[in-house]
């Protein structure tokens, strides 16, 4: 029995075949597109755009249970979020009376959080705080912004020029180790604690940041602190930061500054006179 194909039947089965192989190619560049880093026109991982973390260092950075927060009056509203932390060995490694100022800081953290004032966050807490920074990355010099209290930080690439003095966000100096941006960060103030638990540090302390790219839209944070006033030996955090893809992803307005005057400056208020 011989089987005959029409040529009609031939046509309609490559249309077929042809239309699946386009959707696959297709498909396939899609998922590139999304999936591929960009890069600068030098060739480097461009990490310009607008990040934020997910997560509640900001409150703690080791391992922690959900809490209420210290205004029952507002009840949910000021609680304290899970955590699973970011803190590697979930430890950090604070001198006797290091840690003793910690606890101190935690039980106080109403009156001596620098966040609760509107003092610029240094570095690393601006970067996991529960507000947007975007990267402006330039060959020499990069920005970075973040909504919070407008605080920003220049980049300064390949140089070896010192810092003219101390500073809320310290002095950054970055290079490139292979596609991993890495800065170092010096001569910040001692003011700056490291999230809301009351983890703190000297001046002394020394940064050392690594962003690499793991796709178009996950950048792998890591930051190594070291402090030898503070702390027995380097320790480290480690956490995704998330791009905003949002059509109109932008930093917004965040001036706390006018929030916190009355907490501030409210009993420098001049009294009136009962005459």
């Amino acid at each position: 029995m011989r089987i005959r194909i029409g040529v009609a039947t031939l046509l309609a089965g490559a249309s077929v075949l042809a239309a699946i192989l386009v959707g696959a190619m297709i498909s396939g560049a899609g998922q590139n597109q999304s999936t591929t880093a960009p890069r600068t026109s030098d060739g480097k991982p461009d990490f310009s755009g607008i990040w934020q973390a997910m997560n509640s260092a900001n409150w703690d950075l080791l391992a922690h249970e959900a809490r209420r927060g210290p205004v029952i009056a507002l009840g949910a509203a000021f609680s304290v979020p899970a955590g699973p932390g970011v803190v590697e060995g979930n430890e950090i490694p604070y001198l006797p009376a290091a840690a003793a100022r910690k606890k101190e800081n935690a039980e106080n953290w109403l009156t001596r959080d620098p966040e609760i004032k509107c003092f610029m966050p240094g570095i690393p807490r601006m970067i996991y705080m529960p507000y947007p920074f975007q990267i402006i990355q330039g060959k020499d010099t990069i920005l970075m912004a973040s909504e919070f209290a407008s605080a920003s930080r220049t980049i300064r690439m390949n140089t070896r020029e010192k810092s003219p003095t101390d500073a809320w966000m310290g002095w950054s100096i970055g290079r490139w180790d292979g596609d991993t941006l890495v800065i170092d960060v010096t001569d910040q103030i001692d003011q700056t604690w490291f999230d809301r638990a009351g983890d703190f540090h000297s001046e002394a302390l020394r940064v050392v940041e690594r962003y690499t790219s793991i796709d178009r839209n996950t950048i792998s944070y890591e930051a190594t602190m070291e402090d030898p006033k503070v702390f027995t030996r380097p320790w480290k955090i480690s956490m995704p930061l998330h791009r905003h893809v949002e059509k109109n992803a932008q930093l917004m307005e965040y001036k706390c500054v006018e929030f916190v005057e009355e907490l501030m400056y409210g009993h420098l208020r001049k009294k009136p006179s009962n005459q």
